[in-house]
């Protein structure tokens, strides 16, 4: 299987011989047939969504092996930085504008497809030299709707204030100025609004 190195609430990553092997984990309290269905149910739609991804020019890992038996998911390892990583360390404010904006470029590909990440933070985004990558779509769906591309863009921005507070204005507004979908920026200023309401009082 080879060496484990990431596990969240929902799978196990493991790398070997430059290849990503991502297994999802049992889960005990759901009764096991219905597990074993979910799990194989999720384990096909994401790599459905990854391959819908590479067909419409996005970058992300090529798919090796789909498993649905026993819940696996190869995929191509990436040798790159997490974007989260390299924001933290990167002190060349153009090189930081310049990948935001390719960012940007890459996240309204993903939107125009249909594809909504459901979890785009800067940790699921891998920066190999002047590319962006984009991995983990295991919340990902398809929507056409404005408003679930906008709540993707709201996480997004949210990651920015939180993790990469010292850029995060000009992280964002450069991610802006390649993404340029309007409709979906001015629906994100409504999801925005609504948030602000929510805390008030």
């Amino acid at each position: 299987m080879g060496k484990l190195i990431a596990q969240g609430a929902e799978a196990k990553i493991y790398l070997e011989n430059n290849q990503i092997t991502k297994e999802r984990i049992k889960k005990d309290y759901r009764l096991p047939e219905i597990d074993k269905k979910l799990r194989s149910a999720r384990t096909r739609a994401e790599a459905r969504l990854i391959a819908k991804a590479e067909r419409n020019g996005i970058s992300v890992p090529q798919i090796i092996n789909v498993d649905e038996k026993e819940n696996k998911l190869t995929l191509e390892y990436i040798d790159g930085t997490k974007l989260r990583d390299w924001l933290d360390t990167e002190t060349n404010k153009d090189e930081i504008a310049n990948i935001c904006k390719i960012f940007g470029q890459q996240t309204r590909k993903l939107h125009d497809a249909n594809i909504i990440h459901g979890d785009l933070t800067t940790s699921n985004v891998i920066k190999k030299e002047s590319r962006i990558f984009f991995i983990d779509f295991g919340l990902s769906s398809v929507s056409e709707r404005i408003e679930d591309k906008a709540v993707d863009l709201h996480l997004l921005k949210e990651c920015f204030i939180s993790k990469h507070f010292d850029n995060h204005l000009l992280c964002w507004n450069s991610f802006e100025d390649g993404y340029k979908d309007d409709k979906v920026l001015k629906q994100l200023k409504k999801v925005e609004a609504r948030g602000k309401y929510k805390h008030v009082g």
